[in-house]
């Protein structure tokens, strides 16, 4: 049998979240009752005409530096001609042969670091949403009938399209996983799945392993979260594997991904740029960003997460720097870093307590530097209230921890003696028991005990002879 290799691009929409939308001053958002957010523009009454948000060019321009594309000199909208309910227009604004953003690449750290190359960013409005009613699947395949909700027609969105270089699901979960961080550190868009203002489609091809051609692929669509999008590659990656080596061919297609299953459904056949029939938008003025907009723009550019990741792997090591930047918790440890609070005792506290936006980081490296010394139910409150105007960190410091071996001993043989089983189990390997046994400590005291120190005279009364 001979070995194959994927061979995956990616397709993702991002929903940049300006106040209003991509070509009318309707307002944007998540949430609002259905069609109460448009106007002519947006649904496409005739003699309505179209003009387009700065923000969004600009928000577009920075994830284009962001991604090392080359911003171009001029940008042309195109009108994608399709047919759907979803789109009242008759075609979507979109932009064809000369995008905003061209090119690009993204290294992405880790413990089997790779690099992947871009296509192209470009400026479009989103559709409005379909909602297919009936049948239980949530699909337009069996359902009773379908809804159309147009608010968020006419959205703003950035279509990112890969160059195919990506060659597990693994690495296109990890990519995914980092472009979201850098969106989101940009500050241009939430990108959450579960939203909808980031989705992605999967273009997925196999050759075998060492060769360089591009076979036929599959895109695969409406996967809703990361992990899905990881299942769904493989998926595809099987099934084409086992048609080739059955003899039979690759045809072109789209297919819903169906995760309860681990199936592909065909959704429909793929359309090529041609059936789209682009055309310049006659009612748009081409968009020539000056260059020195687009130094401002760079000028603006936050630390990113790559490299915020490559940065704290000196003090961290790469995974646990990748968890702590791709979780949001990097301000958090930045802030407790500042503060005084030793990288990795920062990234322990940051990772392991749930700090709130807008906590006072300078106040909250007090309560971290000490805390092994404070009790659980001071550390908790500490915590909840850091973002509190008036929190004081002198306010939870008193609280101690009881720290005492000659009051804490007998609480930990009590323990001990009440669980047998659980000893013997530890002793046999398990391991994990460890934390059954803290916990029993600490429910003993109300929490105020020194959980370093409960962890040491349990070891020691466990692993004695």
């Amino acid at each position: 049998m001979r070995d194959w290799e994927a061979v995956v691009g990616l397709e993702i929409h991002v929903h940049l979240k300006t106040r209003t939308k991509m070509f009318c001053r309707c307002e944007t958002g998540f949430g609002a009752d259905p069609n109460t957010r448009t106007c002519p523009v947006c649904l496409a009454h005739p003699g309505a005409l179209p003009v387009a948000n700065r923000t969004a060019v600009e928000w577009t321009i920075k994830l284009g530096l962001a991604i090392g594309s080359e911003i171009a000199e001029r940008a042309v909208f195109a009108r994608k001609n399709y047919f759907y309910p979803d789109n009242p227009k008759g075609y979507q604004i979109s932009q064809y042969d000369q995008p905003l953003c061209v090119g690009g690449r993204l290294a992405v750290p880790g413990g089997a670091p790779f690099e992947l190359g871009f296509v192209r960013a470009h400026l479009e409005e989103d559709a409005a949403k379909t909602v297919h009613v009936g049948g239980g699947t949530g699909r337009k395949i069996g359902a009773e009938r379908s809804l159309i909700d147009f608010n968020r027609g006419g959205t703003p969105l950035v279509e990112i399209v890969t160059q195919p270089d990506i060659r597990s699901a693994e690495q296109a979960e990890r990519f995914l996983q980092l472009l979201r961080q850098t969106i989101v550190a940009l500050g241009i868009s939430d990108a959450r799945m579960e939203e909808g203002t980031l989705r992605c489609d999967a273009n997925v091809s196999v050759r075998p392993a060492g060769s360089d051609e591009l076979r036929t692929r599959w895109e695969l669509k409406n996967m809703n979260s990361f992990r899905f999008i990881g299942r769904g590659i493989d998926a595809a990656v099987r099934r084409q594997v086992e048609l080739y080596e059955s003899g039979a061919a690759v045809e072109q297609h789209t297919y819903d991904y169906e995760p309860n299953t681990d199936t592909l459904t065909p959704h429909r056949s793929k359309e090529e740029a041609d059936d789209y029939r682009y055309f310049p938008e006659p009612d748009l003025v081409p968009v020539e960003p000056e260059p020195a907009l687009v130094e401002r723009l760079r000028g603006e550019l936050p630390e990113l997460p790559a490299d915020a990741i490559r940065a704290r792997a000196e003090a961290l090591g790469v995974e646990d720097a990748w968890a702590l930047v791709t979780t949001d918790r990097d301000p958090a440890y930045r802030g407790l870093v500042t503060g005084g609070v030793a990288e990795r005792e920062a990234f322990n506290f940051a990772m392991n307590q749930p700090i709130p936006a807008g906590a006072n980081l300078a106040e909250l490296a007090k309560v971290a530097k000490a805390a092994k010394d404070l009790t659980r139910e001071a550390l908790s409150s500490a915590v909840a209230s850091s973002a509190d105007d008036g929190f004081a960190a002198d306010d939870y410091l008193a609280q101690t921890a009881v720290s005492d071996t000659s009051e804490l001993e007998p609480l930990v043989e009590a323990v001990l003696a009440a669980n047998p089983g659980q000893v013997e189990a530890y002793r046999g390997g398990k391991d994990g028991l460890l934390g059954f046994f803290v916990g029993q400590v600490m429910k003993e005291t109300g929490g105020k005990a020194n959980a370093k120190v409960v962890n040491e005279l349990l070891r020691e009364k466990l692993e004695a002879p």
